[in-house]
């Protein structure tokens, strides 16, 4: 071989390899990037809410769904009938096409397969001769590249359909309002016809010629033996589509969810706008009819939003989301908002994390007597919802009842600021400020929390008790992650309970789980509304958890409820946060909460995590651990940390005389002839109000005369102003100064106290032990002298405001 002929013989081997490698990375790695509309599917691919694309096209991503059998049939039946045999070109539809073009002078007919028409689409470029060659050529790589199945995939879900509307999912919601897989012969033949020339042929438009199209795609299928002739006649009486139908909106706000965290979510692998929920779609739509008549009824009082959120408690995921009633026509109503992500005020719905979190950190027994007595803590006085005081009460009925004032003496004692740590820790996302900005008024609804939040909290809590028994007494720390909606994305499937080893479980958790048993116990004594008050007297009644909350000046009126199987957070109000009369937890978002409750399946209840607890012998009339002298002992189980807490300070050794009728010391009683009886004894403030509920509570008998008196301060008790106080004088409706009402308490009723102000006498009491006074501004010393001469002194200051 001659030097020229080596130069021709590699310039032509250069130029295949060239050739190759050009035909080799033609095509793009992803052929169509316009931009696709976002849509979210129920747990089974049932539509619930779509939105229209970025260039203003309703063009639905593709489906990993197989192409319906139909349109399949109807589309190879038009375009290309020899898809599955030719490899991307058809030669023989080719050649009839430059035939038929000659023979008419005109292009009649491209020739072109469904291989050919994806490339074109995805290039967008004019047809001319060269461009039809490189359809051609890109044809046989896509060939290579993708399957027959994966080509007709393409081809649906970028095929124009007339209008705005662009692939099949598309044109079959905007045409006939169902999907694809449901359309019949004569609709799908409809739209097998509708790409091969969008811009004439429009539903609506030249209807007559899209009729005379259709009914000869349905010969051809009878022809082929597709469908038979009857088949064919019928659909062949079927209209064209008119109007395109407007898209679902069965969850308008959690496909807004799903374009905010779009970004996030693009990094964890969501590369599509078309994702499957894990919605029930029977129970959202059941969830949103249920909303929109409570709505109508509450709209009456100018309460206009309602949101409910339900979560599958063992998947941690979400079974219906409804952020709001959707009504877009009324633009009072904002029903646009998602009140599931709104901060707002959470009422009472934090006690039973407090409850959990001081039985879990060892403060309290599970019926540890707690304070309810007239409070002031640094110019904040909280008032139980009912005005009324019961002197003391077990945690577990003060958070049943929902009593305000134990709720702040629990705080005060556990910390504000350690409550606050907890908080983060349950995933509240709202606490953007330090904790003394909230200070004890966290408890009562001072910050701000979002349904969603609130809801993942106590998922958090029934998930690790329902694995009590998973891990060995450990803890999985993904149970307090926030719940997922995305079953399925594209090809990614989410799964959300994850496998752990016992080396990837913990020791501790935000609560352990004796607490959250206790905490769940409690919550299931809240009387429920209604004739739901009665549950209890039919066997087939759900157990259920749950807690209301009222935030002030009635703007959020909260219910959340759960069982083992099911979490309900609902909350009603108005997206503006004006206040209504009568919007509380118990009268609006209640009866909410459990009508859903009755759309959901009963269940077992919680399993109690007895090997996980520890026995307390505990006394029955304080619930501390019970000390020598508890006489009326029970078992209680509670936390290990309950290990930590105190014995009952309320039990005490009191000494009688031999009669029993008098106390004695031994300045008048030789101690052999004392009786000894164990009494219990409470502050006289917390036993001034116990009493009024307690007809059973009996004070020790007096001291026998003569004997030395115990100190004024185990007899006497300020409730109101405490020691230290800074107080306001109130201003009357007419315009006068008001009175100060000072208000103290005897062990003994029937003993008298006379009361000075600053070395003043001002006035003497028996019985009910209150005064009314108008103390000028300014620091004051305030002395109560008994009629045994038991002296108590203290100190207010009056501030120079009126309210």
């Amino acid at each position: 071989m001659g030097s020229g002929s080596k130069i021709v013989y590699w310039t032509s081997e250069a130029l295949c390899v060239v050739l190759f490698l050009w035909f080799w990375f033609a095509l793009p790695k992803q052929l169509f990037t316009s931009p696709t509309s976002y849509v979210v599917e129920a747990g089974r691919g049932e539509l619930l809410s779509a939105s229209i694309a970025g260039d203003g096209q309703w063009r639905f991503p593709a489906s990993d769904r197989e192409v319906p059998e139909k349109y399949m049939r109807c589309l190879l039946a038009f375009e290309d009938k020899r898809f599955f045999s030719h490899p991307g070109i058809d030669v023989l539809a080719m050649g009839r096409a430059i035939r038929q073009n000659i023979k008419a002078r005109t292009v009649v007919s491209g020739g072109s397969t469904i291989t050919m028409q994806v490339i074109r689409l995805s290039r967008r470029q004019s047809r001319t001769v060269r461009q039809k060659l490189t359809e051609m050529i890109l044809a046989l790589r896509l060939e290579l590249r993708h399957s027959k199945a994966e080509i007709l995939k393409l081809y649906a879900a970028n095929a124009p359909f007339g209008s705005n509307v662009v692939g099949l999912d598309a044109a079959a919601w905007r045409y006939y309002g169902r999907p694809a897989e449901r359309l019949s012969w004569g609709e799908m033949a409809t739209l097998a016809v509708l790409p091969n020339s969008p811009s004439l042929v429009r539903p609506g438009r030249n209807a007559g010629l899209l009729v005379r199209k259709r009914n000869r795609l349905l010969d051809k299928l009878v022809e082929s033996g597709v469908v038979d002739k009857a088949t064919a006649d019928l659909s062949k009486l079927e209209p064209i589509p008119g109007a395109p139908k407007a898209l679902p909106q069965h969850a308008p706000h959690l496909l807004n969810r799903f374009k905010r965290e779009y970004a996030s979510l693009s990094k964890e692998g969501v590369g599509t706008t078309r994702i499957t929920t894990t919605v029930d779609y029977d129970l959202q739509l059941k969830l949103s009819d249920l909303l929109k008549r409570y709505q109508n009824r509450y709209r009456s009082n100018g309460i206009n939003n309602i949101a409910a959120l339900v979560l599958n408690v063992k998947q941690g995921s979400v079974a219906a989301y409804v952020g709001n009633i959707f009504k877009p026509e009324d633009k009072e109503l904002e029903s646009h908002v998602d009140m599931i992500s709104a901060a707002r005020s959470p009422g009472s719905t934090l006690k039973p994390l407090l409850y959990a979190c001081m039985l879990s950190d060892g403060f309290i027994l599970p019926k540890t007597l707690i304070p309810d007595i007239p409070t002031q803590i640094s110019g904040y006085s909280p008032q139980n919802y009912d005005l009324g005081y019961d002197g003391a009460i077990p945690a577990d009925q003060a958070l049943s009842r929902s009593l305000n004032i134990p709720a702040v003496k629990m705080l005060q004692t556990y910390r504000y600021q350690r409550f606050y740590d907890k908080l983060k820790q349950f995933g509240l996302s709202t606490l953007n400020r330090p904790p003394d900005h909230y200070g004890l008024s966290l408890i009562l609804g001072g910050s701000e929390v979002t349904l969603w939040d609130l809801s993942a909290a106590y998922l958090g809590m029934a998930r690790t008790l329902n694995h009590f028994n998973d891990h060995k007494g450990r803890y999985n720390p993904h149970d307090y992650d926030a719940p997922v909606y995305l079953k399925k994305a594209g090809d990614k499937v989410f799964a959300r309970d994850k496998r752990l080893k016992d080396e990837e479980t913990s020791l501790s958790s935000v609560t352990d789980f004796g607490s959250i048993w206790n905490t769940f116990n409690a919550m299931e004594e809240v009387m429920r509304p209604g004739e739901e008050g009665l549950w209890e007297q039919f066997s087939s009644s759900q157990r259920l958890a749950w807690k209301t909350g009222t935030s002030f000046g009635f703007r959020d009126a909260w219910a959340i409820g759960l069982t083992p199987d099911h979490l309900v957070c609902i909350w009603v109000g108005n997206a503006d946060g004006e206040g209504r009369p009568g919007l509380t937890g118990i009268d609006v978002a209640a009866p909410v909460l459990f009508d859903v409750f009755r759309q959901l399946p009963a269940g077992p209840w919680f399993k109690m995590p007895k090997q996980m607890m520890k026995t307390y012998t505990a006394c029955k009339q304080s619930g501390y651990k019970a000390g020598e002298y508890c006489t009326d002992r029970m078992q209680m189980h509670g936390s290990p940390a309950g290990e930590k807490t105190g014995l009952c300070p309320y039990h005490k050794l009191v000494y009688l005389d031999r009669t029993g009728r008098h106390r004695v010391t031994d300045a008048c009683e030789q101690p052999g002839m004392m009786l000894r009886r164990p009494w219990f004894i409470l502050p006289p403030a917390m036993a001034y109000y116990y009493k009024s509920k307690h007809s059973e509570y009996t004070e020790p008998p007096a001291l026998m005369p003569g004997c030395e008196e115990e100190s004024s301060q185990q007899m006497m008790e300020m409730i109101y102003p405490k020691n230290n106080a800074m107080v306001y004088i109130p201003v009357e409706l007419d315009g006068s100064p008001g009175k100060l009402v000072l208000d103290a308490t005897h062990r003994y009723t029937s003993a008298e106290i006379h009361w000075h102000i600053d070395e003043e006498y001002v006035g003497t009491t028996q019985h009910r032990h209150q005064l009314a006074l108008q103390p000028k501004p300014g620091r004051h010393t305030l002395t109560l002298v008994d009629n045994n001469g038991l002296r108590l002194v203290q100190v207010f200051t009056v501030l120079n405001k009126a309210l």
